[in-house]
């Protein structure tokens, strides 16, 4: 059970922090960073899922993964050890394959893609379409993280390393919340990209210098 009985602490004032195991890490470290980033993507599902849009299965799949994600930063700071004292809140297999299956749910009756997709729609479609972005920047962090620590456990005096698992949780989570933006703009459509080449000009003198570039290029109708 988790007891906060006061918020601020004062030890952080000096730049530095302390990790799940109680190391001091710098709050620059990647691992920081990492947990961080995904700090702010759940803060975020919390606007989407507050928002009253979003389907019953969708919303409450939603509230589990927020849940997954505090257990997720709590991995990301707990370096990977031999023999840990105590065992370490990790993200396993089972909450990758959960995310999966979510997807092929939710994914079964959308309609097929022939274009990229725009944030837009509602309002919590492009909130998740946000958080999609952030849990991608998330990932790169942790493989950022994974570059300086390694993977698992490391040879003896060096750091504990980065569990796998967690960093795949987020690449799926970020596929899966592509996946929930489409579900939330049921209704609404899509927001299809139009390349350059084919979206008409919005004003007239757009449109007369889109005339001069294809004149100058030979591509003018005759």
């Amino acid at each position: 059970m988790v007891n906060l009985t006061r918020i601020y602490t004062r030890t952080g004032d000096a730049g530095e922090t302390r990790l799940s195991d109680n190391s001091v890490a710098r709050k620059t470290d990647l691992r920081v960073r990492a947990y961080g980033d995904v700090d702010e993507a759940n803060a975020i599902l919390g606007i989407a899922t507050a928002s009253g849009e979003l389907p019953e299965a969708l919303q409450a799949a939603l509230r589990t993964i927020q849940n997954e994600l505090f257990d997720v930063g709590a991995d990301l700071s707990t370096p990977v050890v031999a023999d840990p004292p105590w065992a370490p809140l990790r993200i396993e297999q089972a909450n990758v394959d959960r995310l999966e299956a979510w997807c092929d749910e939710f994914s079964a009756d959308l309609p097929d893609l022939r274009s990229f997709i725009l944030p837009g729609g509602t309002v919590a479609g492009a909130q998740l379409h946000l958080a999609r972005t952030v849990v991608r920047r998330a990932e790169r962090t942790a493989w950022d993280a994974v570059e300086a620590y390694g993977l698992g456990v490391q040879p003896e005096g060096q750091p504990g390393g980065v569990n796998i698992i967690a960093v795949t949780y987020l690449n799926r989570l970020s596929d899966l919340l592509f996946i929930a933006s489409r579900v939330a703009n049921v209704a609404a459509g899509d927001v299809l990209w139009v390349p350059g080449k084919d979206r008409e000009p919005a004003d007239q003198r757009a449109r007369k210098q889109r005339e001069r570039i294809e004149k100058a290029s030979g591509k003018a109708s005759e």
